[in-house]
């Protein structure tokens, strides 16, 4: 149902009560003034019987009485009954009158009589038709056990027949005023409602595809002018807010940029770092793997050419061993130095910061994996003392472990709490796999140890952890149960220790 339709039904229904409660009131006032006319007349016949009664009180008086009651009666049409009567002890009796009709009077009202003697009012059916009929006391000058009151009915059937008419009238002029009622209020709808409310619905269409720039074209006073003003001023609002909201999502799309470069740049430096430190470690192996014998191969060869009697030419070749193995010696060393790190560079590093920093370069790895990443910092954590990129290289090799562990998915669970006791930082991976069998945990720090060595060189990640942990002065705690997971807790110096407590800068 519409607001049109409401409102014409509510209305309606508005005009239709008020209009049947003035009519009611209406009829009621017509018919008290209808009756009221009717009691006129029949007091003014008590009035004159009883005072007639009062100064006749003998039976010539009374018979004169009736007689002329009779001839009153026969007058006057509109008259039942005129009866004079005595009560007492709730007793009737009628003592002169004359009727039209035959009429009984409550004998209630004949109670109320004795024990009040006042007017009493009353309408009632006769075989004549509906009239009202009235029981006027005589006042006597002398007090008297029995009570003397005059009752006089009249026909009030004109007056009902002017009732039903006047109702009738007043039921077809309140259809027609509400017939036209209701054509004079469709027609200021249209022109006060419809109209506007029209204008403001196309308005807020247009607004809703877009077209924020449009406004309502109402000039008005009223409500309607109102709300216009309203969505006028809110729809300048909401052009300006949109104005606002482009420039900022300019510079967002210009700091989503920057941002992505740095962390671009940031996965390069991490990346290097990784296969820096993953070469140091190889170089160091090979170099003693290689250098150890070599140098034995040189000593035996200087050893040989200490003695005398060699030929020319079995000299030379010793002599050529000694120069070939110090020029390999040469070669792992020159090696060495191009693969070490660069020297740490320890600064305050807040710990949202390096997992702001660290975390987005893990989640190709854990959408590709289907392994959901959680996150956990404690407010109030100091800064760490270390250096940035280490410390993501660590975080990145335990990150990546723990992902190699559950290649059908499960949950990481990054943590960072403050460990006063120890004046440390614990940050915590912890992962949902298969976890390490007791008798693998004292290993797992070894180089190249690796549950997969049929997939390449593997068993350098909580090797090179350890080393860059142990480089800024702190520690690696790793629990670990088949079928709980694993649990790796890194602990590093925060930035409010003594300047003495501080880690020296160590390489890895």
């Amino acid at each position: 149902m519409t607001i049109r339709t409401r409102l014409m039904v509510v209305t309606v229904l508005g005009l239709a009560a008020a209009m049947a409660v003035w009519g009611w009131v209406q009829l009621k006032a017509l018919e008290e003034t209808l009756d009221s006319q009717v009691g006129r007349k029949i007091q003014g016949i008590a009035e004159t019987v009883g005072s007639y009664y009062q100064h006749f009180p003998t039976g010539a008086g009374l018979s004169a009485l009736d007689e002329a009651l009779k001839d009153h009666l026969q007058a006057d049409q509109t008259l039942a009954r005129i009866d004079v009567m005595t009560i007492s002890q709730d007793q009737m009796d009628y003592v002169a009158g004359a009727g039209r009709v035959t009429y009984e009077w409550p004998s209630r009202q004949i109670e109320h009589m004795a024990k009040s003697p006042a007017p009493r009012w009353l309408k009632t059916e006769t075989e004549g038709g509906p009239a009202l009929g009235l029981l006027y006391p005589v006042m006597s000058e002398k007090e008297r056990k029995t009570q003397v009151c005059i009752g006089v009915v009249a026909f009030s059937q004109s007056n009902a027949e002017i009732l039903s008419r006047s109702r009738y009238l007043l039921i077809f002029t309140s259809a027609g005023l509400l017939l036209f009622s209701i054509l004079v209020l469709a027609m200021i709808y249209r022109r006060l409602i419809g109209r506007p409310l029209g204008i403001i619905i196309h308005t807020i269409d247009e607004s809703g595809k877009g077209q924020y720039v449009n406004r309502i074209p109402l000039d008005r006073r009223d409500e309607w002018g109102q709300l216009a003003d309203h969505f006028n001023s809110m729809a300048v609002e909401i052009e300006r807010v949109l104005e606002k909201n482009q420039e900022l999502n300019r510079r967002l799309e210009v700091r989503v940029q920057e941002a992505t470069h740095k962390v671009v740049q940031l996965q390069k430096q991490v990346n290097q770092l990784q296969q820096l430190t993953a070469m140091g470690y190889l170089t160091a192996t090979l170099a003693h793997d290689l250098g150890t014998p070599l140098h034995s191969i040189a000593g035996l060869a200087k050893l040989l050419l200490e003695r005398e009697g060699w030929q020319p030419d079995v000299k030379r070749k010793l002599e050529l061993i000694v120069q070939q193995t110090q020029r390999l010696d040469s070669v792992i060393q020159n090696v060495r130095r191009a693969t070490r790190l660069p020297e740490p560079h320890f600064e305050k590093v807040p710990v949202q910061e390096l997992l702001n920093e660290t975390l987005p370069l893990v989640e190709p790895m854990m959408q590709k994996s289907s392994i959901q990443l959680r996150v956990r910092v404690d407010p109030g954590i100091y800064p760490l003392v270390g250096d940035r990129y280490r410390m993501q290289t660590a975080l990145l090799n335990l990150i990546q472990n723990a992902a190699e562990a559950m290649p059908a998915g499960g949950m990481v669970t990054v943590s960072a709490c403050a460990v006063p006791s120890r004046k440390t930082v614990a940050i915590t991976i912890q992962d949902t796999g298969p976890g390490i069998p007791a008798e693998l945990m004292p290993k797992v720090f070894e180089p190249f140890f690796s549950t997969h060595p049929d997939e390449g060189m593997r068993g350098l990640g909580l090797s090179i952890v350890q080393d860059i942990v142990k480089g800024h002065g702190g520690e690696v705690e790793i629990q670990s149960k088949p079928g709980t997971g694993t649990t790796v807790t890194l602990h590093f110096p925060v930035a409010n220790v003594l300047p003495s407590e501080q880690p020296q800068a160590k390489s890895v």
